[in-house]
């Protein structure tokens, strides 16, 4: 157990080290937001928040646009596995043993 590789989000110090990290991001983000001058083209860009907000909604959309094409692009479980044998045939007893142990059945 005490070989097992640790990765750098083991750590909880690492975690609240990138969590601040963030934050600050975004603390200094919301501050340049009040003193950086935008070029906007649309009145309702100048609304305070209006990117964030954009941003939320564009997100949203996203994932409600992906939920409803799931409806006909999913495919069944077994989408690959149902060519693969005859109707109601037995699969061949070998040929799950030689792929089991890694063979290709090629004569050598």
């Amino acid at each position: 157990m005490d070989n097992e590789k640790k990765h750098i989000f083991d750590n909880p110090d690492n975690i609240k080290r990138v969590l601040t990290i963030f934050y600050g991001c975004c603390g200094l983000l919301f501050a340049l937001d009040f003193i950086i001058h935008r070029h906007v083209v649309h009145s309702w860009e100048n609304l305070w928040g209006f990117y964030p907000v954009f941003g939320f909604v564009a997100c949203v959309i996203l994932v409600l646009i992906a939920k409803w094409m799931r409806t006909f692009l999913m495919r069944p479980e077994d989408y690959y596995d149902e060519g693969d044998t005859e109707i109601g045939a037995k699969p061949d007893a070998n040929a799950a043993h030689s792929a089991a142990i890694g063979g290709n059945d090629v004569d050598a």
